[in-house]
């Protein structure tokens, strides 16, 4: 299921992060289906500065759930493939930190704006395909090639050792990970 599923946000992780390679990857799955492999997996990558990034996968969930949340420090971006108009929203909202000694004073929530840019629409794999051809046709580079198809292997074995190791903390060597 790791293979499967969870190839899709570990590469979208990839591109998104650029040079923010996972340190260490953390897998706890449970099996529901006896005599089948996993279908349910929890995916914690350890980023550096302190960062995380939690990944849930499920073959058996009665919803289809594809969403992405990304939490910095100022901002915050929710991109939901499956939302027919607002795919991307841009939330202007953060945590600012006060000097006080009163610990319900220091944290303070700014609530802004919400933006949806229009984002161009079309199905993710015909896209795919499109610029597949056309790098075979032009020579253009790929967006994603072999070097990132190999990091993410290297991933994916890490976290299938830690998820059968019961969710045991794998450390990745630099340039390792999406």
């Amino acid at each position: 299921m790791l293979w499967d599923l969870a190839l899709h946000d570990l590469s979208i992780l990839d591109y998104v992060l650029d040079d923010a390679r996972p340190l260490g990857v953390s897998v706890i799955g449970a099996n529901h289906v006896a005599g089948s492999p996993e279908n349910l997996a929890f995916i914690t990558l350890f980023l550096p500065k302190g960062a995380l990034a939690h990944i849930n996968v499920n073959w058996l969930a009665p919803v289809k759930l594809r969403q992405t949340l990304i939490a910095g420090s100022g901002k915050m971006i929710v991109y939901d493939e499956l939302h027919p108009s607002e795919k991307l929203r841009i939330y202007d909202r953060g945590v600012e930190l006060a000097h006080s000694d009163d610990v319900e004073r220091r944290i303070g929530y700014r609530l802004g704006d919400m933006t949806a840019p229009r984002l161009t629409t079309g199905e993710a794999l015909a896209n795919e395909a499109a610029h597949f051809f056309d790098c075979i046709e032009t020579g253009a580079k790929p967006v994603t090639g072999g070097t990132e198809a190999l990091r993410l292997i290297k991933l994916l074995e890490s976290a299938t050792v830690s998820m059968r190791q019961r969710g045991r903390l794998i450390e990745l060597p630099a340039g390792t990970g999406c």
